[in-house]
């Protein structure tokens, strides 16, 4: 089965920088795309950032460009997300998601999700 852990959020004031991670298990990177979603309150789900299965590439939201980075460690089936000049309007649970393809604009396409973990940036 499918599984993906996601860990690190918390609490951070405006400015500052959280990582995230995300435990994989049950496929391999050669398998799927692995992204990141976020849901903010009274929002609709919107990718983030996303890992190609094929040759890494890399895929961000504009409104993270520059700010976020995505990485994967392979050899622990583990991908990051670097999150740096966090805005309130970060603000939201975000989800590890992996599927076929990197496609931020439809994040349903993703077909596995897992778990989120609360991001929350004060002002």
């Amino acid at each position: 089965d499918v599984q993906l852990q996601a860990s690190g959020g918390g609490l951070v004031q405006a400015g500052g920088s959280l990582r995230l991670s995300c435990a994989a298990s049950g496929f391999t990177f050669d398998d799927y795309a692995v992204g990141w979603l976020r849901q903010a309150p009274g929002k609709e789900l919107e990718g983030v950032s996303c890992i190609s299965s094929d040759d890494g590439s890399t895929y961000y939201d504009d409104s993270v460009k520059g700010r976020f980075t995505i990485s994967s460690d392979n050899a622990k089936n583990t991908v990051y997300m670097q999150m740096n000049s966090l805005k309130p309007e970060d603000t939201a649970v975000y989800y590890c998601a992996a599927g076929q393809f990197c496609v931020l604009d439809e994040p349903l396409v993703f077909g596995y999700r897992g778990q989120g973990t609360q991001v929350t940036v004060s002002s």
